[in-house]
């Protein structure tokens, strides 16, 4: 770490949703993932397990209700992403990985707007379609686990990430 980066540490939890060879991954609307595809997730909220985080961010953000089949384990990030209310220079995204399977609901491409919501609509899309260059690391470390059953260990720095300034998505 340098002396100039100051770090906001973000814990979320997210879900893997898999159906035949496609993944479920919302478009996102703000943040450092910004104009990419990620995954249904986000921030635990006090006194709220991870399961039911993921449970709940589902539901907000796909519009779905699933239930938490297994724990795939945890990767960290380091991104340069600046909120100057916190003045910060990168966050430190930790990031809870759940497997997940539907039992209620039909993905929406309308999610209910409400102060905080960054979903901008979830859709299926094939695996191989997905990249570094349309989809956040959370999309591709799932991708990385549903082929090998392992995630990558140790922080990894983001350090060339580029957060998009207009959404190529829409």
């Amino acid at each position: 770490m340098s002396e100039n980066e100051h770090w906001h540490r973000h814990l979320g939890a997210y879900g893997i949703c898999l159906n035949d060879e496609k993944l479920l991954v919302i478009q996102k609307g703000g943040g450092p993932y910004f104009g990419r595809y990620d995954l249904p997730g986000g921030t635990v909220e006090a006194n709220e397990s991870l399961a039911a985080a993921v449970q709940r961010e589902f539901l907000e953000e796909a519009g779905i209700n699933v239930q938490v089949k297994e724990n795939v384990g945890v990767c960290d990030y380091l991104i340069p992403y600046g909120l100057p209310k916190r003045s910060t220079s990168h966050i430190h995204h930790i990031a809870m990985f759940y497997l997940v399977q539907i039992i209620g609901g039909t993905p929406t491409r309308t999610p209910k707007k409400f102060e905080g919501q960054d979903s901008l609509g979830a859709l299926w899309l094939p695996t191989k379609e997905m990249t570094a260059d349309n989809s956040s690391p959370l999309v591709l470390q799932a991708i990385q686990w549903l082929q090998t059953k392992k995630l990558s260990f140790g922080l990894q720095r983001l350090d060339t990430w580029v957060v998009l300034k207009q959404n190529p998505l829409s």
